[in-house]
């Protein structure tokens, strides 16, 4: 029985290595602060793992938690954990991969493609319309990454002389993505612009960067503090605000809420903002001290 004072909620997310969840949990602790919850964390100790997140759904089932805020390691490897979900009668709210038709009363999520056309955008009117680019994607297994990747090659496809020079897979994380990166260094004496799929892939190329003594223009995305400080000394070009602590934050309000008995949207899909010199400012500043909007605010 859902206790409508103080609902628990099992919150999952991705690993503990990538910035972005870190704020995501951040999110969930905020909302459930602000509107009288408790909050279950489950996260898996190998990075983006699915036996391991089928292994916590598991888990966080034996203690009966009255909501599920989920975001999915895999697009389909979780579809009996899903399904177990179900057959016990509790609500999943998702955030940031979007679950198949039927799995969420709620999902809450950004606009992949369009974050992706114009981050790219950002990066190819500062070449100039013109250069030589690398792409550095995530897992195909996310449906983050595959809305991302055509964005990006979308949007090289209208400019006639931006060349994509080379794709490698940085697993959306720092070491991965700067070990991949460092791969095509070695095979490309020319690279001028670096689209990453997310800003700790991005901030793996500048440290292979680092390493080699080259320079080039990266564009990420999610406003990670590391980017924002790399914008801010010049190092960086640009990021998406793919803001994950809202992200969670507004699904976890959408799951209290709804355990209250109240009406929550089926989906809230937020823009997201491009950081620069210009306005990095704005996101400069710990997690904690940021202002998170409420689900009124942004659906009204």
């Amino acid at each position: 029985m859902v206790n409508p004072d103080t609902p628990r909620i099992a919150v999952f997310t991705k690993n503990r290595s990538n910035p972005a969840y870190e704020a995501a949990r951040i999110g969930a602790e905020r909302a459930a602060a602000r509107l009288g919850a408790r909050i279950e964390h489950y996260v898996p100790e190998i990075a983006d793992d699915p036996d391991q997140q089928i292994a916590l759904v598991a888990q966080a089932l034996e203690t009966r938690p009255d909501a599920f805020v989920f975001t999915a390691v895999h697009l389909t490897r979780l579809e009996q954990a899903l399904d177990s979900i179900k057959e016990a009668g509790i609500p999943v709210f998702s955030f940031i991969g979007r679950l198949n038709p039927g799995r969420a009363v709620s999902h809450v999520g950004a606009m992949d493609y369009q974050l992706a056309t114009d981050v790219a955008n950002r990066l190819f009117d500062h070449l100039g319309g013109r250069g030589k680019i690398a792409i550095i994607e995530g897992p195909a297994s996310t449906a983050t990454n595959v809305r991302r990747l055509q964005g990006y090659l979308d949007a090289a496809a209208l400019r006639p002389e931006i060349e994509i020079v080379a794709r490698c897979s940085g697993a959306n994380l720092r070491g991965p993505g700067r070990e991949a990166f460092a791969k095509v260094l070695q095979q490309q004496p020319c690279v001028d612009g670096v689209l990453a799929a997310n800003d700790d892939m991005a901030i793996g190329a500048l440290a292979a960067l680092d390493e080699v003594g080259r320079r080039s223009a990266i564009v990420g995305v999610n406003a990670i503090p590391e980017a924002i400080a790399a914008i801010r000394d010049g190092r960086m070009l640009a990021t998406a605000d793919f803001n994950a602590m809202l992200l969670c934050h507004l699904a976890t309000e959408c799951a209290i809420r709804h355990l209250r008995g109240e009406a929550v949207p089926a989906e809230v899909e937020l823009p997201a903002p491009i950081v620069d010199a210009q306005n990095y400012s704005a996101w400069d500043r710990p997690y904690l001290e940021q202002r998170l909007p409420t689900l009124n605010e942004v659906t009204q």
